[in-house]
């Protein structure tokens, strides 16, 4: 499928084996910009270097946002271990600098929203800490509500901030 860039070049698609690197490393990037924690959260954990591999065979996907033949964002949703049954994990949601402030995340964050819905997921729940502020409070506008817990086994212990929203 053949997926054409927009009149400011960017392409949303779904990943391919090829971005995945380039993907981990924006997400690492994205942590060490924001100082957020490192341990117990996607930055340290193996699987963000093989997300391609992770959620192939699953119900589940991953999109990201091309700019001139470069990885400038991603999010999908995923199956997490011990979510309670109709959820899927909203997952690395991350953005290049280089495309913040332009509608990208929000046209992204919904279309993953929407093909969560479209795969028979009746909630999506999200783990995420105050450092990265501007997601939590988009995800606040877009329906999500703070939880007292964590759910599931996402392996991310440091997470202080769990939401989730009824599809």
């Amino acid at each position: 499928m053949q997926y054409s860039p927009d009149s400011h070049g960017v392409v949303l698609r779904p990943i391919e084996m090829r971005d995945q690197k380039a993907m981990a490393r924006l997400i690492r990037s994205v942590f060490e910009e924001y100082e957020a924690p490192m341990t117990g959260t996607v930055y340290d954990d193996p699987r963000t270097w093989h997300i391609f591999e992770t959620i192939t065979n699953q119900n589940a996907g991953y999109w990201v946002l091309i700019q001139d033949d470069i990885v400038a964002g991603g999010c999908g949703f995923y199956p997490t271990e011990g979510l309670p049954s109709g959820y899927a994990e909203l997952v690395k949601f991350y953005l290049s600098p280089i495309i913040r402030g332009k509608g990208y995340g929000t046209k992204l964050f919904l279309h993953v929203i929407e093909q969560a819905r479209k795969s028979g997921y009746k909630n999506l729940y999200i783990e995420s800490f105050p450092e990265f502020n501007a997601a939590v409070s988009m995800y606040r506008r877009n329906g999500f509500k703070e939880i007292p817990e964590r759910l599931g086994n996402s392996g991310h212990t440091s997470t202080t901030i769990h939401m989730a929203k009824e599809l």
